[in-house]
């Protein structure tokens, strides 16, 4: 017989969430999970707002808050649920992140070869769901998008899904950044269903038009700001750096997990292998490392941990229009003279690319609105806001980062 005891997490944003006994609390409580305290959010965002310490286990314990939410609204409004489907879903958004490694995207494009944090999500859910005794086989199904019922699916992973919800709500709260604070409450509130998709009631079309804005908004003030963006790069190329080294029989002090995945290839064919010390791996083992790294005879090497450590970040323009080949050559050859080191060294250091945003795709199943007559209707049209429909676009924007002129 199952204890009917709870467990109860007091949570900044929402209040009191309530964790059942049972497989819920089980996952909550495995090292797999537990290792989500140790990864931030916003990745390395902190250098400009620095407030966003906040983790990813309490985004997940969020989403996980604002589900059960959902479920009961749902529920109440006549939509069937069975108790299966409504733990599976709550197991899928719960683990939806398990898979991020130290701060969030940077392991994606530097140590790790082509694996992204989704795959390595699914390799965790599939390793529990044999230890749990196959308990995780529909939230799995679930999270992938492949459960018959596609409302289910759109709740954890969709153009309005729980997920969305939380993160913009939480990162608005840590960062400070007002433009972000959406109803979360009142989009729950106006959840439906209808033909088994996800839908809005007209009522909440406003909500919805916040919601979308305040999107676009926190991508161009939080996620894509220069200085977090700048920071990325450099963390980035820190790990490839240290991972070149270690290939070439360097030994870097590092922590036993992190230096395995610097000396060894890991890509989508080794990682299932490798799970278990993937999950050792935090921030704490790349920020320790890079404090021993800021005394390294490698110029590059060291000169890139100093750069993040004492937040003597390069410089950062952005622009609509890429930037000419020649600039670039101009900053690479600048540093090449003043340092004494190679083209590819100088590579390090002057780095472009591009940041797109798009805050509303409706090409990937749209945010539908049910109107009072019962018809179904994208968002753009039910909206009389007539600037929702520039939210549909993708805004592309070039960057370059170079170091600063030394004074």
């Amino acid at each position: 017989m199952q204890s009917s005891k709870v467990t109860i997490i007091n949570d900044p944003i929402y209040g009191f969430i309530t964790i059942p006994n049972g497989v819920l609390f089980d996952l909550i409580q495995h090292k797999y999970f537990q290792r989500l305290r140790r990864i931030t959010q916003m990745g390395l965002s902190y250098l400009v707002y620095p407030g966003a310490h906040h983790t990813r286990f309490q985004h997940a314990i969020g989403c996980l808050g604002v589900m059960q939410k959902a479920l009961k609204v749902l529920v109440d409004k006549g939509v069937v649920i069975s108790e299966a489907e409504q733990e599976a879903v709550l197991i899928a958004i719960l683990l939806h992140d398990i898979g991020h490694g130290p701060f969030s995207h940077a392991m994606e494009h530097s140590i790790v070869d082509g694996v992204s944090h989704e795959d390595i999500s699914t390799l965790f859910m599939e390793a529990l769901n044999e230890e749990f005794n196959g308990s995780l086989t529909l939230a799995i199904q679930i999270f992938e998008g492949s459960y018959h019922r596609s409302f289910l699916n759109q709740l954890v992973s969709g153009q309005l899904d729980m997920d969305r919800t939380d993160y913009l709500k939480r990162d608005s709260f840590y960062t400070g950044m007002a433009e972000g604070n959406i109803n979360t409450e009142r989009i729950v509130a106006m959840l439906n269903v209808k033909d088994d998709h996800l839908v809005v009631e007209e009522k909440g079309v406003y909500t919805v038009e916040k919601f979308l804005v305040a999107r676009r908004l926190m991508y161009w003030q939080v996620y894509l700001h220069k200085t977090g963006i700048v920071a990325e790069q450099l963390l980035t190329r820190v790990l490839k750096r240290a991972k070149e080294l270690s290939r070439e029989g360097e030994i870097l002090p590092s922590s036993k997990a992190l230096q395995f995945f610097l000396q060894n290839q890991i890509d989508s064919d080794t990682i299932k292998k490798s799970l278990d010390t993937f999950a050792q791996l935090d921030d704490y083992d790349i920020i320790s490392a890079m404090k021993e790294w800021c005394s390294h005879k490698d110029f590059v090497l060291s000169e890139l941990s100093k750069s993040i450590i004492n937040r003597d970040l390069l410089k950062v323009k952005i622009r609509k229009k890429p930037f000419a080949p020649a600039k670039l050559e101009k900053h690479r050859s600048a540093l090449m003279k003043q340092y004494s080191i190679s083209q590819e060294e100088a590579n390090y250091f002057v780095i472009t690319g591009t940041i797109s945003n798009q805050a509303y795709n409706y090409k990937k199943g749209g945010i539908n609105i049910l109107m009072s007559n019962g018809k179904i209707v994208d968002v753009v049209k039910a909206s009389d806001q007539l600037s929702l429909k520039s939210l549909t676009k993708e805004v592309v924007k070039n960057y370059l980062c170079y170091p600063k002129p030394k004074r």
